[in-house]
């Protein structure tokens, strides 16, 4: 009776372990934090610009893609971006 209790409990953590790993797998968001953001402050040229944006999506390099809130896609290298929600602090600009 014990070992197929102990039996059955192995089964139940292997599963459970396969599980986890299935729904995690592929799954960037899983672990990766989701955030918000309505305004971008972005250099372009020698020129650093406050614009509205409707999405951003970042990649695994320094990239950023933003969608302004004029339909306007835009790659920018994160360096010369700063995405923001709300005011940017005037120390900054």
């Amino acid at each position: 009776m014990k070992k197929r209790l102990l039996s059955l409990t192995f089964l139940c953590i292997v599963l459970l372990g396969i599980l986890v790993f299935l729904v995690a797998c592929g799954n960037y968001d899983f672990i990766d934090t989701n955030y918000t953001f309505s305004k971008a402050y972005v250099k372009i040229g020698d020129q650093w610009m406050d614009l509205e944006i409707k999405s951003w999506t970042d990649y695994e390099g320094e990239q950023i893609q933003l969608t302004l809130a004029d339909g306007t896609v835009m790659l920018v290298n994160s360096v010369n971006c700063i995405l923001y929600e709300g005011e940017l602090p005037k120390g900054d600009k």
